[in-house]
């Protein structure tokens, strides 16, 4: 399936997904006048004071457009992946819809942050990314061998038995962290993310890593 009939099969869904993801867009041109010159675009770990900003115009058509990027970035490499026809309908529409979600959100709290309002963006952030993680976890059992989505390591690309088991062990690393970060949430501990993040890094690469010496051995 080359690009073009990607793009045709999933039309809709990248229109709707398009649209949400550049909707913060409408929302930064009607206040535009009542928006400061720089804008709030990044928060301290703890997620509640601003240490980073951006220019009106970034933030408003950059931020969004930069993540419309992504999402089409997202989209190409499935397109060139060789093996994919391994990946489900419903894995690839998940993964297009996260990147809107995560756009939407961010508005809300840079424009909560602009206009006074109070919002815990370090437990929206946790409790976001954390869902995330969960709904990926459900999945990952379902997702075959191919190189754009999933857990690939050299070990996995390369033995479909080690890919399986790593998939569904990983599935459970994952919705512990899920359940983890959406836990932080409260907490809103910077080391215990950084925590949370390398473990889910690094415990599914070491258990493929051991299925493969064993295989070798």
């Amino acid at each position: 399936m080359t690009m073009m009939s990607m793009i045709k099969k999933y039309k809709w869904t990248l229109i709707l997904t398009g649209i949400v993801t550049l909707s913060p867009i409408l929302f930064g041109v009607l206040f535009w006048n009542q928006l400061p010159q720089e804008i709030p675009t990044h928060f301290s770990g703890a997620g509640n004071t601003p240490d980073g900003w951006s220019s009106r115009p970034v933030a408003v058509f950059g931020l969004p457009a930069f993540l419309l990027g992504m999402e089409w970035f997202c989209l190409l490499v499935t397109a060139i992946d060789p093996k994919k026809k391994n990946i489900s309908d419903k894995m690839i529409r998940i993964i297009l819809w996260i990147i809107p979600v995560i756009s939407v959100v961010v508005a809300v709290c840079i424009y909560g942050t602009v206009f006074g309002k109070k919002f815990d963006i370090g437990m929206q952030m946790n409790v976001l990314v954390g869902i995330v993680f969960i709904v990926l976890g459900n999945y990952l059992p379902k997702v075959k061998q191919n190189h754009s989505i999933g857990l690939r390591f050299p070990w996995t690309l390369n033995d479909s038995d080690n890919w399986n088991r790593t998939h569904r062990f990983g599935a459970w690393v994952f919705i512990v962290a899920g359940i983890a970060m959406c836990i932080n949430g409260y907490f809103k501990s910077t080391a215990a993310l950084g925590v949370i993040i390398t473990v889910t890094i690094t415990v599914p690469v070491l258990y493929s890593y051991i299925l493969y010496r064993k295989e070798q051995n």
